[in-house]
C-alpha cells in the first residue's frame, strides 16, 4: 500500500485545442512531484445541474432522449449546461421547464459530484424539484424529450436492475434516497 503525501501538480503550459459550445479542450503539461513533466487532456466544462421532480404522488419526472454519443435512447433525469456567469438554481429552474413542462414552487439543493474528474472539470449541482404546476418554456432546437412519469421505488428497482444506465441519474435516485431517509 501506497502511502504518499497528495500535493497538486503544478501547471507549466497549458494551450486550447479546440473551443466547442458545450466544452473546451485543453492540453496541460504538468510537474510532478517528483519533477517529471506529463501531458494531461482535460475537458473544461462550465458545469451543470441535474433536477429530480418529484411530483405529489410520488413519481419521479424523468426524460427520454436520443444521446449521439451512445447512440442509444436514455432514460435520464432532467439537467442542463450551466451558461455563463449562470447560478445554478436559476439554471436548475430554466432547465426543468424546457425539459418537463413543469416548474417547481420549491427547489431543495442536494449537493453535487465532479462528473468524471479524471479528464473533465463538469461538476453536477442536484436539485430537489418539489411542488410541481405546469409551466412550458422552449427547450433547444436540437432536443427532443419524452417526459415520463415513474413511481419512486420502481425507479429505484429499474436503477438496480440495469434498466436506467445514466450515470448523473443514477446519482440521483441515490442523493434522493439519502434525503428522503434524512427526513
Amino acid at each position: 500500500m501506497r502511502n504518499e503525501k497528495v500535493v497538486p501538480f503544478k501547471k507549466v503550459a497549458s494551450e486550447i485545442g479546440y473551443q466547442g459550445r458545450a466544452f473546451t479542450m485543453r492540453r496541460d503539461r504538468l510537474e510532478l512531484p517528483d519533477g517529471r513533466t506529463v501531458v494531461y487532456d482535460i475537458i473544461d466544462h462550465p458545469g451543470a445541474v441535474t433536477i429530480i421532480p418529484l411530483n405529489e404522488q410520488g413519481d419521479v419526472l424523468f426524460i427520454r432522449q436520443y444521446r449521439p454519443a451512445t447512440g442509444e435512447v436514455l432514460l435520464e433525469l432532467p439537467a442542463g449546461t450551466l451558461e455563463k456567469g449562470e447560478e445554478p438554481l436559476h439554471c436548475a429552474q430554466r432547465e426543468i421547464r424546457e425539459e418537463t413542462g413543469y416548474a417547481a414552487t420549491q427547489m431543495t439543493p442536494l449537493g453535487g459530484l465532479w462528473l468524471a474528474p479524471g479528464y473533465s472539470s463538469e461538476y453536477l449541482h442536484y436539485f430537489l424539484a418539489e411542488g410541481l404546476y405546469p409551466s412550458h418554456a422552449d427547450g433547444d432546437d436540437d432536443e427532443f424529450i419524452s417526459v415520463e412519469n415513474i413511481p419512486y421505488e420502481h425507479a429505484i428497482r429499474m436503477a438496480l436492475n440495469g434498466e436506467i444506465r445514466d450515470g448523473k441519474s443514477l446519482a440521483g435516485l441515490l442523493l434522493l434516497q439519502g434525503h428522503r431517509q434524512e427526513g
